[in-house]
């Protein structure tokens, strides 16, 4: 059995951060989403496919969680080759997963609300699918912004640096 440092131990906390506070809001914002979607549905059944992809949108904010997690797991050592984390680099770790994971939530939830109400829109104009898209997809800006900054923490913390 390898014995895990305090380091790798906070990297662990980080990536559970990461993947769980993301995952949080993309499953609200999805539930958001799908609510509106399969009212859109209701009245238009023409509605499936797109109210689909709004329902999906959301998403991607659990993938940059997630992309965020495993690096952290690879990098930490917790998953391959064991590493001597310092603790430092656990902390950065720590955030690193809250920059991802708080941006992911709140924008998953905001891209959610955003994919209800543009479902609603296509059904009244169906012209509106493309604007009902850009607007939607404003709200992963913060969730970019989160992932970015977990990227740049891990890289310049060392974490990423062999």
């Amino acid at each position: 059995m390898v014995e895990i440092v305090l380091g790798q131990a906070l990297a662990a906390i980080g990536a559970g951060i990461a993947v769980g506070m993301a995952g949080l809001g993309s499953g609200i914002g999805q539930g958001i989403a799908a609510s509106g979607a399969v009212g859109a549905v209701a009245e238009d059944s023409d509605m499936f496919a797109r109210g689909l992809i709004f329902t999906a949108l959301p998403e991607t904010q659990a993938i940059y969680g997630f992309l965020v997690a495993i690096l952290l797991l690879v990098f930490s050592g917790l998953l391959g080759a064991p590493k001597n984390l310092p603790v430092t680099a656990g902390l950065i770790a720590i955030g690193a997963g809250a920059a991802v994971g708080f941006a992911g939530l709140g924008s998953g939830m905001g891209q959610g609300i955003t994919a209800a109400s543009a479902s609603g829109a296509v059904v009244e104009d169906p012209d509106m699918f493309a604007r009902g898209i850009i607007f939607t997809a404003l709200s992963e800006t913060q969730a970019i912004y989160g992932f970015l900054i977990a990227i740049l923490l891990m890289v310049f913390g060392g974490i990423l640096i062999s």
